[in-house]
């Protein structure tokens, strides 16, 4: 196995062989030109957006600026939203499901190191992937660490550090993040703590 197939299998591997950097600085030339498209460069941004990613859905918004190690191990699906500032390390799999949302500055890692600094040293890393679930709402500031998996229609609350797997349909808060409750049909009816809805097409 090259350096490559070792890190697409998450097995310890040095980024510095194989081609590696190679492909970090094709995808940042391609981030660059995404990053600097005008607002009114939809078509132009969305076919950089499509070069970048693996896999990119109908309906994807991501505004600039992003950043990512190589795209190409990002699977987007439809009616995705993410907002400024997203960063993403996929030295691993990374996969976006359907409908769901970003705030600002959340930072998805698959990458990570050995934690003896003796390991640290010798320049093995890994990575670990992370799958987010159908109708995930992500809060400004979330933290998703590797091998984490958020599962369908669940909320993490802003700035939390999600360092563990989080079930379906819960809300979910803090460093380390941890489940708060369930979301039930109770809640469909309020769009905001104990605000209801003023309209009848929610």
């Amino acid at each position: 196995m090259n350096q490559k197939e070792r890190m697409l299998a998450g097995l310890p591997y040095r980024a510095g062989q194989d081609g590696l950097p190679q492909e970090q600085l094709e995808n940042k030339r391609k981030i660059y030109e995404y990053n600097l498209c005008r607002p009114d460069e939809i078509g132009r941004a969305r076919a950089l957006l499509k070069d970048i990613l693996g896999v990119c859905g109908n309906n994807v918004t991501l505004l600039a600026p992003f950043r990512c190690d190589y795209g190409k191990n990002i699977e987007i699906a439809d009616d995705v939203f993410i907002n400024y500032n997203c960063v993403i390390l996929d030295v691993a799999r990374v996969v976006i499901g359907r409908g769901t949302l970003f705030g600002p500055n959340v930072c998805i890692c698959t990458a990570g190191h050995p934690v003896h600094p003796l390991s640290r040293r010798s320049g093995y890393e890994y990575g670990a992937p992370v799958t987010i679930g159908r109708d995930v709402w992500l809060g400004a500031n979330v933290v998703i660490t590797p091998g984490v998996t958020v599962g369908y229609g669940s909320v993490i609350g802003a700035g939390s550090v999600v360092t563990k797997d989080v079930p379906p349909n819960v809300i979910a808060v803090g460093n380390p993040c941890r489940v708060l409750r369930k979301i039930t049909d109770a809640d469909r009816d309020f769009y905001f703590k104990d605000k209801k809805f003023d309209v009848i097409d929610y």
